[in-house]
């Protein structure tokens, strides 16, 4: 009898772990950032789309360094970048976001439909699912929480998605000159740091079983 209860105990703790809630959190997708969606998949990749629908093909890490969910979410919820100016020709003015936001105590949010295009690394949004982390600093590390649930997240999205790539922000510009890259502007670069090599290393390994294909190297950038 006890070999029996504990196999049920076993099987429950087993299931309980693989199954994880995310909070539908939306932010704003009016009219206004659905037609400035599509300028940009245009403008900045050469790609004239009715919907601003994305086909999946890499997840991207991120902090936002921001220490509260609820000023991140503000960050991101308008459909225009703040002091945007239209008159600005060749600069898109919209919003920075992503489709996921995982907070401090691994709440997992979803900003937007995981197919809608969100602008969150240049030159492959239109490939790209993000998932932002809150904090990032110093101060505000990364917590075990939400590793955990980037986990699990990378692992559910590779799971309904032919996903070939996971990476850092970091590491996007290693594309460069890879099939995915669609950037049209050479000029157009940011540096990034997020989320970190110690933070990259510790979710690879985990989801090392996923066969995730090998980032391209610095040197070459190699089609792999």
């Amino acid at each position: 009898m006890k070999k029996y209860l504990y196999y049920f105990l076993l099987l429950g703790f087993c299931s309980c772990s693989t199954t994880k809630p995310i909070v539908e959190r939306p932010i704003t997708f009016n009219e206004e950032r659905k037609v400035l969606t599509l300028e940009y998949l245009q403008n900045r990749y050469g790609l004239q789309q009715d919907s601003p629908e994305i086909d999946p093909k890499m997840i991207v890490l991120h902090w936002t360094v921001i220490p509260t969910f609820e000023k991140s979410f503000e960050a991101f919820d308008s459909a225009t970048l703040p002091n945007w100016r239209p008159d600005i020709k060749n600069v898109s003015g919209l919003n920075v976001s992503s489709q996921f936001m995982v907070d401090r105590d691994g709440t997992i949010y979803q900003l937007l439909p995981e197919t809608t295009m969100a602008r969150h690394v240049i030159g492959l949004n239109h490939c790209a699912i993000g998932i932002e982390n809150v904090g990032g600093t110093k101060e505000l590390p990364l917590t075990k929480a939400q590793l955990k649930s980037n986990i699990w997240l990378v692992e559910y999205l590779k799971d309904k998605y032919e996903i070939d790539y996971l990476i850092g922000h970091y590491e996007y510009t290693l594309f460069e000159n890879h099939p995915l890259w669609l950037e049209q502007d050479e000029g157009y670069r940011t540096q990034k740091t997020d989320p970190g090599p110690e933070f990259m290393n510790k979710v690879r390994k985990a989801v090392k079983h996923l066969n995730f294909k090998e980032v391209p190297t610095n040197t070459s950038n190699e089609i792999n």
